[in-house]
């Protein structure tokens, strides 16, 4: 009991000064800033918008109201393949983006990667979601593993760099494979973009890792050395209660 003890000491110290005073492992933050598209009209009176991006992208929402009910909603994007579900943005929604090939297609929902995404506008209502980067973190924080601090920030640059495009966005609303008139719609489109605000090294904090690695060592304890104890002395009660009866008995 006494070097399983010393095992389990020696092993969570070691984890909790490997991530605190060692860790090769950095953490970046990005701006994770929301932007609206200045749609621009390809012809005054129809329903075909364009816009250009060059930032880098995570999200990208096109959200619609008022159109002729039965139309359909189009955006493509000249630039770059981008990933789409009905399920983005979803809550209790089980899908994956970074895999569309994949085998887990019958498993679960895949996004479909393409440069071009429609969805089905029954009510005239409607919103298309979709992920343009899989590399770049969706909330603003990621993590990389690195030699030292300038590598870290260099890889975070280059990650964010590599994922700027210029991509021009071209929205259409069609109903009978006609376009619509744009009277009366309402069209909106938002964007996520990233830009790299710091990084630093990744960190645990020791006192709070101390208390886990405690509680861990006692839980342990509890399961190996407590347990079999209460086994035992309830069995040597047992026991002396059958003496007594048969004590008695006798």
């Amino acid at each position: 009991m006494v070097g399983t003890g010393l095992t389990l000491i020696l092993l969570l110290s070691f984890a909790v000064y490997s991530n605190t005073v060692d860790s090769e492992y950095y953490e970046y933050t990005t701006s994770n800033e929301g932007k609206y598209m200045q749609l621009t009209a390809e012809e005054e009176g129809n329903s075909e918008w364009f816009f250009t991006t060059n930032d880098a992208i995570t999200w990208v929402n096109f959200s619609v109201e008022d159109a002729p009910p039965g139309a359909t909603l189009t955006v493509e994007a000249e630039g770059t393949n981008w990933s789409h579900s009905p399920s983005l943005g979803l809550e209790d929604q089980a899908y994956i983006c970074n895999e569309p090939d994949s085998d887990y297609e019958s498993i679960i929902e895949t996004c479909d990667y393409s440069r071009i995404h429609s969805v089905y506008l029954p009510e005239g209502d409607g919103v298309l979601r979709g992920r343009v980067s899989l590399d770049l973190p969706i909330r603003g924080k990621g993590y990389l593993e690195s030699a030292n601090h300038e590598t870290a920030r260099e890889e975070s640059e280059n990650l964010i760099r590599s994922a700027k495009k210029v991509v021009t966005w071209k929205i259409s609303i069609e109903k009978d494979d006609e376009i619509s008139s744009s009277a009366g719609i309402l069209i909106e489109a938002e964007y996520t973009t990233h830009e790299l605000v710091n990084t630093q090294q990744f960190q645990l904090d020791p006192f709070q890792e101390t208390i886990y690695s405690f509680s861990a060592l006692v839980g342990c304890f509890f399961l190996v050395l407590v347990i079999p104890l209460m086994i035992y002395f309830s069995a040597r009660h047992r026991e002396k209660v059958n003496e007594q009866k048969r004590s008695s008995a006798e």
